[in-house]
């Protein structure tokens, strides 16, 4: 296992490496402005899901395309989204965001919503962008529940399966029971009550419609997010209960089978996680980079660089960006070579 991780260049301000100030001090700073437009996707079961392109971008068809998925409750207003789609645009790369259903500017059609392994929106939007724009060279990234889905999705379809040149998966909650568990620790719980906010106002309005043997008085009575994703996201979407959603839906166990070229960032800190996450988990296979930095919270990774803050995971992509683009060949290039130093 040891082969495949390394060590993340990322080094924290002086003081500020104390992992709930990164993950809050994103949220803390004024939001990037990006031009863009909105898009509304019809699924082929009839539900929808939004997409948010970076305007005006490339006029050339066959520009590489940036595909980004957002975490839980997050969208294009995510402080790491704007970000990552800019960093993606300043290198000329088409950018886009797809909103989980429900998360955008509008509610979803059917009575169901998203959750951390349904990867079906994502695989049929990338297949619709594969027909869009076939000569451009793709890369998908994920953040958190987004990017979890994203390499359950990669392990699903293997090495061929999608219009992908590579994937990067940023804080994932690899293994979702653990991360259910951190989340009702300590500071930690000040999170678990912001997203179980926004998931019960959300399901709240919805809930009439929603075939849930469920009252707005129990609902609004859950306390954690294991209660809500076993009398809400289970039921809802055919799992068992929590266990069994955790269990069916965390892709940690797929990390050695993941033939695409992968790029997972990760803080040993992130109080979404335990701190031995990846020594409870598989060894990574040899497409599968794993790089951690010993902080950054979660989502977080703020470095102070040219007199300002900056996103350090916004310029550690745009690194892995440019190492995929292609070459005069035609081939993108691949992720660094055996011989960099290993983690330690």
């Amino acid at each position: 296992m040891i082969g495949q991780l390394h060590r993340a260049d990322f080094v924290p301000p002086a003081g500020l490496a104390n992992r709930h100030v990164q993950t809050l001090l994103p949220r803390l700073l004024p939001r990037r402005r990006l031009p863009h437009r909105w898009e509304t996707l019809t699924l082929p079961d009839g539900d929808i899901v939004e997409l948010t392109w970076v305007t005006p971008g490339p006029e050339d068809t066959a520009a590489p395309l940036f595909i980004l998925f957002h975490g839980l409750e997050g969208s294009f207003d995510s402080p790491y989204a704007r970000e990552l789609l800019a960093a993606a645009d300043a290198l000329g790369w088409r950018a886009v965001l797809m909103h989980f259903r429900g998360c955008g500017r509008l509610p979803n059609r059917l009575p169901r919503a998203y959750h951390s392994g349904d990867t079906a929106d994502a695989y049929w939007l990338i297949g619709q962008l594969a027909h869009r724009y076939p000569r451009a060279l793709k890369v998908a990234a994920g953040v958190s529940l987004g990017a979890n889905m994203l390499v359950k999705l990669v392990a699903e379809q293997g090495g061929d399966g999608l219009d992908l040149a590579g994937a990067i998966a940023i804080s994932a909650p690899l293994d979702l029971s653990a991360s259910a568990d951190c989340l009702q620790q300590g500071f930690s719980r000040v999170y678990q009550r912001h997203l179980l906010a926004s998931l019960k106002a959300k399901t709240a309005r919805r809930l009439a419609d929603l075939p849930l043997d469920l009252s707005t008085e129990r609902l609004r009575g859950l306390r954690t997010l294991r209660d809500y994703d076993d009398v809400v996201t289970a039921p809802l979407h055919g799992f068992r209960d929590a266990a069994d959603y955790y269990r069916r839906a965390s892709a940690g166990r797929w990390l050695g089978q993941l033939e695409l070229p992968t790029l997972v960032l990760h803080a040993e800190d992130d109080p979404f996680m335990p701190p031995d996450l990846f020594d409870r988990l598989p060894a990574p296979g040899e497409s599968v980079r794993v790089e951690l930095a010993r902080c950054g919270g979660h989502v977080g990774f703020m470095e102070w660089r040219d007199g300002r803050w900056r996103s350090w995971l916004a310029r550690r992509v745009t690194r892995q960006l440019e190492d995929w683009t292609p070459t005069l060949s035609g081939r993108p290039r691949r992720l660094p070579a055996e011989s960099e130093p290993p983690f330690r």
